[in-house]
């Protein structure tokens, strides 16, 4: 082989070495999950105790929730929030007020915490509740939340995280909510046109 095959050889390498590390780059996971108070998602898997049973695959990867983001003109159909419109994970979008282990939560201001997997640059982060007279036995829809304003929401500006845990503070359930509620927590990212969702079965007490 004369020295100029050699080259081009070697040249050909080095491209097909820099478009696969390119693509590992920018398909490299970037997801999370609401880990504190853990989350419907999380709940299902070891890490989480397995509080949450019959779960279906999403016990494997709770940080997997990622749909368009937008919400709630875009995101996930009603009915297929929880799992965030994933056919494989549709176990999450079964809705009774006995099917999923609650975590007790107080009135007034909590804190939420993000586990990322992998960071993100970031517009926001968001909490919904579902609203007082909710059907806790019926399916989650946009109807079953409160979208009038979120309970707390973060703008991160397309930053970074700069750390793999993110804490939302001063998210405020109201004075007047008791007993079971759901709680969406939505990651919007800032360079992809995507959204990780989470939700919370939470038992609310004063």
């Amino acid at each position: 082989m004369n020295k100029n095959m050699v080259l081009s050889a070697l040249s050909g390498i080095a491209l097909v070495s820099i478009s696969i590390t390119s693509y590992a780059a920018e398909n490299s996971p970037r997801h999370g999950f609401v880990i504190d108070p853990p989350s419907r998602a999380y709940l299902c898997s070891s890490q989480g105790g397995n509080l949450n049973k019959d779960c279906g695959s999403i016990q494997y990867e709770p940080q997997s929730l990622e749909a368009a983001k937008g919400f709630p003109e875009s995101g996930p159909a009603d009915g297929h929030i929880a799992s965030a419109g994933h056919e494989n994970y549709s176990e999450l979008d079964e809705q009774t007020t006995t099917r999923w282990h609650h975590v007790t939560l107080s009135t007034g201001d909590n804190t939420f915490t993000w586990h990322l997997t992998a960071p993100h640059k970031t517009e926001r982060w968001r909490f919904y509740i579902t609203k007082k007279d909710w059907d806790p036995n019926s399916k989650l829809t946009r109807a079953q939340f409160d979208l009038s304003k979120p309970i707390c929401e973060q703008d991160d500006n397309g930053k970074l995280p700069d750390t793999s845990v993110v804490t939302i503070k001063d998210c405020k359930i109201p004075a007047d909510y008791t007993g079971y509620h759901v709680i969406l927590g939505i990651w919007d990212v800032a360079d992809t046109a995507n959204a990780f969702y989470q939700v919370i079965d939470a038992n609310i007490k004063p």
